[in-house]
């Protein structure tokens, strides 16, 4: 094939010209887009040439001589600098929204998926320094957001980007090694790349410009201390992480597709706004087919053609619900990332060994629940982290590997998503959860409580058995913080252990908050909706499993323990219910607090069913989630066990 090297020769020496001039954030000026525009005219004819077995005709282009132009001055100026100390002070922002806001709502979206692939790649190599997938998958995320950056004359966000860039440059050309420290401060510096990307988000969307300027000054600094001395030996991490499912020893995982990928050709991205906008009217649709449905089964014969015509409606509307609300799904996989990274950081402080291991990474789940489940996961954490694993003398005494280990898992369980945090720490003990409840009069004195509720105390406001409050946790706060953002969510949370061997953490949570599985019960005329997954069962008690007992009220016999027993046309003041409990349905309701008996008259069925928000007025009233337009066009509302617990 012709001059294909020569050809090669000058895209390469055109496209490291250009790249110059944006490691200086400098504007391209007249000579150099003349010189653009001669070699895009050039390059058709030279490629025919090469293909033919040609030798091109020389560019007729002049070189991009640096020097001759005030640009290239200030590239000079930039490249020979060698004094450490010569980096421009810290300033704020500069966005130039009324040009650049096309440009930038595009590298803003651009940018947040390198911010991930950044960190994921960085978690790989301080695991594994020599990985090469993940070293060259950091480097092209720099140099993207370097050129870009500069294009922009974004110059904070450019001279930083380029200066990390510069120290990755060093490790790939095995002139340096990833140590635990320069990844710490490559990670600070992509964690200040995040906050510049906010505040582009926040111009964005909400027209709020810039106005705290980032701290780069420093960063750029250190990174420049760490290139010079081009350390050559890694030390050993503290914190190891490794991602699921596992390998075979022996067998190399393959690191590139984890950490480049990115998105398809083949999909775009729509403003959030616009799916909640979808599913919104999604949900209509699914009240108005549900009306249809009930009009249409009193008008239309069996096997009509309004029958007919009504199923297909109902498949077909169907099938437009559950691709609306996969819209709204997200892989977990960037939330259990933070987790890792935060185990990273936090194994430091404490001065821990952690391997730290994921599953189900690719489990997908509602975007705005996502959003909420963030805060819990850094609690039991960080808890787990502090409290759960013991310290390196310690493990070694009780004969466990000196690395203490912790799992972060989600899968699917029915229509639920379920997400495990494991340990293999001290447990929770038991004893000392029940003297502290004791001393703070949460229980009595002289009163019993089975294992599991003792357990639950954890989550009391406030509770905590730390002898000591430290940098990580030790406060009273956050086991209360957990349950409570959970129960937001319609979900619950159980705990368990076993001293010596460890705690899990099981979280169970819907998978979309706009859409729920109920069951339908019936009160007097009212009808009220119970989320499925808080339900244990129904069933028609018999007079001998019920009593009262003096100060707890009403108890239900059941499984070989009492349950309180609530009568829900109590909580509303609903006449004309059902008053003698064997006549009436007692469901088993699960809480937080601990499961207990609700009484209702009958139990109508099992349907899906739209959320609504009940406005002001209703916002905030106990033992109520939200509401629901039935088939029939009534109003149901939708009750929050835990609440009615509570209420109760």
């Amino acid at each position: 094939m012709g001059d294909q090297e020569g050809l090669t020769a000058v895209l390469q020496a055109l496209h490291e010209q250009l790249d110059t001039l944006l490691d200086a954030a400098s504007p391209f000026d007249t000579p150099t887009v003349e010189a653009l525009h001669r070699t895009v005219a050039w390059l058709p004819d030279a490629i025919t040439a090469v293909r033919q077995g040609e030798i091109p005709l020389a560019p007729a282009i002049t070189s991009l001589d640096n020097s001759g132009s005030a640009a290239g001055a200030e590239v000079e100026k930039t490249k020979g600098a060698a004094d450490p100390t010569d980096v421009p002070a810290d300033e704020l922002l500069d966005l130039n929204l009324e040009q650049n806001q096309e440009l930038l709502l595009e590298f803003q979206s651009e940018a947040l998926d390198h911010l991930s692939q950044i960190e994921s790649a960085l978690l790989v190599l301080d695991a594994e320094p020599q990985d090469a997938d993940s070293l060259n998958a950091l480097f092209r995320s720099f140099h993207t957001l370097k050129g870009v950056a500069g294009f922009l004359r974004l110059g904070p966000m450019n001279r930083l980007s380029h200066e990390v860039e510069s120290l990755l440059d060093l490790a790939r050309n095995h002139d340096l090694i990833l140590t635990p420290a320069i990844i710490t401060e490559i990670l600070g510096s992509r964690d200040a790349l995040a906050e510049m990307v906010n505040q582009i988000t926040l111009a964005l969307e909400k027209g709020v410009l810039p106005d705290r300027i980032i701290p780069v000054r420093e960063m750029i600094l250190n990174v420049r201390v760490l290139a010079a001395e081009r350390p050559q030996t890694a030390d050993a991490p503290t914190a190891v992480t490794a991602s699921s499912p596992e390998v075979n020893a022996g067998e190399k995982p393959d690191r590139a597709s984890a950490v480049t990928r990115s998105v398809s050709s083949s999909t775009i991205r729509v403003n959030t706004a616009k799916l909640d906008s979808l599913v919104d009217v999604v949900g209509e649709l699914v009240i108005v087919q549900s009306q249809l449905q009930e009009s249409g089964s009193s008008l239309g014969a069996e096997g009509s053609p309004l029958t007919r015509n009504l199923a297909q409606l109902n498949r077909i509307t169907k099938d437009l619900q559950i691709t609306a609300m996969s819209l709204r799904m997200v892989p977990i996989k960037p939330t259990f990332q933070r987790m890792e990274r935060l185990v990273r950081d936090l194994s430091r402080d404490v001065d821990k060994t952690v391997v730290f291991s994921t599953a189900g990474e690719d489990t997908e789940i509602d975007r705005t629940v996502v959003e909420e489940i963030v805060d819990p996961l850094v609690h039991m954490v960080r808890n787990s982290l502090d409290h759960g694993l013991e310290n390196r003398e310690d493990r070694l005494a009780a004969g466990k590997s000196e690395a203490g280990t912790m799992r972060l898992s989600a899968y699917h369980e029915g229509s639920n998503l379920v997400i495990e945090l494991m340990d293999d720490g001290r447990g929770i003990n038991q004893e000392k959860v029940l003297a502290k409840a004791r001393e703070r009069g949460l229980v009595g004195a002289d009163e019993t409580l089975d294992p599991s509720r003792i357990v639950d105390l954890i989550f009391e406001p406030g509770f905590s058995t730390a002898q000591t409050v430290t940098a990580v946790s030790g406060r009273g706060v956050g086991m209360d913080v957990v349950k409570r953002n959970i129960e937001k969510l319609r979900g619950r949370i159980e705990v368990l252990t076993q001293p010596g061997k460890g705690t899990t953490f099981r979280i169970w949570l819907p998978l979309t908050t706009a859409i729920i599985d109920g069951l339908l019960v019936k009160v007097g005329e009212d009808r009220f909706i119970l989320p499925a997954l808080m339900v244990q069962m129904a069933l028609r008690p018999e007079a001998t499993s019920l009593s009262t007992v003096q100060g707890k009220g009403e108890v239900l016999q059941h499984r070989n323990g009492f349950l309180p027993l609530h009568r829900l046309h109590h909580r509303f003041g609903i006449a004309d219910a059902v008053e003698e409990v064997t006549d009436g349905i007692v469901i088993i309701v699960d809480s937080p607090g601990g499961s207990y008996a609700l009484l209702v008259d009958d139990l109508l069925n099992k349907q899906e069913v739209v959320i609504k928000n009940l406005g002001g007025f209703m916002q905030n009233m106990p033992g109520v989630a939200g509401g629901a337009i039935l088939g029939d066009g009534t109003i149901a509302l939708i009750l929050d066990p835990a609440g009615l617990a509570a209420a109760a």
